[in-house]
């Protein structure tokens, strides 16, 4: 009964740690600016602007949409803005969970699965950041879920839900199609493959773009918006407008401080620093205060070993012809987030972006835990020792705290918590 309803019992408290001092650090953190500004001018005009004229913008209108619900219901303050993060935190939790109960059945593993996500530093930053990556996060984490229920209506609203929050989404909604027809193709009698066809082309094609279109109304509603009135058909100036989207996405290649090379984002090579200071009166040297989107790093590299584990399993069981679905699965979620980033050496990128396969890195992790209790000759020990090194995540989590939550720590504080110099 206790594991049964410890992921709700997990999430609250989640919830709490997020919302609490969440107007910390005040004024904007990282790219908040950009999120935040669109989200107030959605809700002045519909659109995004500069001023008196037209603003040019890069992703979608859904993130900066949700963050402005923020500031609709708690005002235009650091609250406001980050608030709609913090929730979406929350439900990843336990949708994670929930995804984790469909996999394996196993109370313990789903209490398991709710911990570990929030033992996780770079999901509480990111909980409390005005950022669109959560949201991305959320809506594919959710299509995901309904995907291998294969309730495919439910997976394609959430997956256009997630285009239109960020195109990276599109890695997910080809790379889970291509295995949707794949099984298509193989369980269905020809009478009956076409009639199917066209509905899976409905809903991984066809209902992501309408939803993703529609997200767009407050552009083609007013003609204030970004090339509006580039020609006189409204569709003709979006596709011009994407065209420039996309130019701007691959042409990506100034030098950042904190960029960072896929390679490293598993074990957490080079975090991204989203804020740092020297509290006024403190000095330099003798405080900090520093919002680092650092993964907790026990987990992330147990992870990345459980992850290079899954791999190795999946060739061997496709060697042997007898492929476990739930293993495939959590690679592709894993493939979809991460590999595509390798094809943009030249571009400018972040680890941070690994926020959106987290919860599949986290399953892989689970699904190693679920092999160790299969194959202990006594499975409670086992579970003991997985609670140990649930416990260790959290001792690794509470010792990188305050540099999650922004807190004014000593400089020698701070700095023992800078294990290697490309953390700086």
């Amino acid at each position: 009964m206790i594991a049964s309803i410890a992921p709700v019992l997990i999430a609250i408290a989640s919830f709490f740690l997020r919302v609490i001092n969440l107007g910390n650090p005040k004024g904007f953190v990282f790219d908040e600016l950009y999120y935040v500004d669109g989200a107030r001018d959605f809700l002045k005009y519909g659109v995004e602007v500069a001023g008196s004229k037209p603003e040019f913008v890069v992703h979608p209108p859904v993130g900066k949409w949700c963050i402005a619900l923020g500031i609709k219901i708690f005002g235009d303050n650091e609250f406001g803005w980050r608030i709609a993060v913090a929730i979406a935190g929350t439900l990843i939790i336990l949708i994670a969970a929930r995804l984790a109960h469909e996999l394996f059945r196993s109370p313990f593993l789903t209490a398991v699965t709710a911990a570990l996500l929030a033992f996780d530093g770079l999901l509480l930053v990111h909980s409390r950041t005005a950022l669109l990556d959560l949201f991305l996060t959320l809506f594919i984490l959710t299509a995901a879920y309904f995907w291998f229920r294969q309730q495919y209506w439910f997976a394609s609203i959430f997956f256009g839900l997630a285009i239109a929050t960020k195109w990276s989404a599109l890695y997910f909604i080809f790379l889970f199609g291509l295995v949707t027809l794949y099984r298509l193709y193989r369980e269905n009698p020809e009478r009956e493959l076409l009639r199917t066809l066209a509905t899976r082309v409905l809903q991984f094609a066809i209902l992501p773009i309408g939803i993703y279109l529609t997200s767009w109304i407050g552009w083609f509603a007013s003609n204030r918006g970004w090339d509006r009135t580039y020609a006189s058909n409204p569709f003709s100036s979006l596709i011009y407008y994407h065209k420039q989207m996309l130019d701007f996405h691959t042409s990506l290649i100034e030098k950042h401080a904190y960029q960072a090379n896929p390679w490293g984002w598993l074990i957490m090579r080079r975090p991204t620093s989203f804020f740092y200071e020297s509290p006024t009166g403190c000095g330099s040297k003798s405080c900090a205060q520093e919002v680092l989107a650092l993964g907790t790093p026990v987990l992330w590299w147990s992870a990345t070993i459980a992850l290079v584990v899954l791999i190795g399993l999946w060739a061997w069981q496709f060697y042997h012809r007898n492929v476990d679905s739930k293993l495939t699965f959590i690679l592709l979620g894993v493939i979809a987030g991460y590999l595509p980033w390798f094809f943009f050496q030249k571009r400018t990128v972040f680890s941070f972006y690994a926020i959106v396969f987290e919860p599949f890195l986290i399953l892989a992790l689970v699904y190693c835990a679920k092999l160790f209790i299969d194959r202990s000759k006594n499975p409670a020990n086992a579970q003991v020792i997985i609670l140990g090194f649930v416990a260790v995540v959290f001792l690794n989590f509470i010792y990188f705290l305050p540099l999650y939550l922004g807190e004014v720590i000593t400089y020698a504080q701070w700095h023992m918590r800078m294990w290697f110099a490309s953390w700086i």
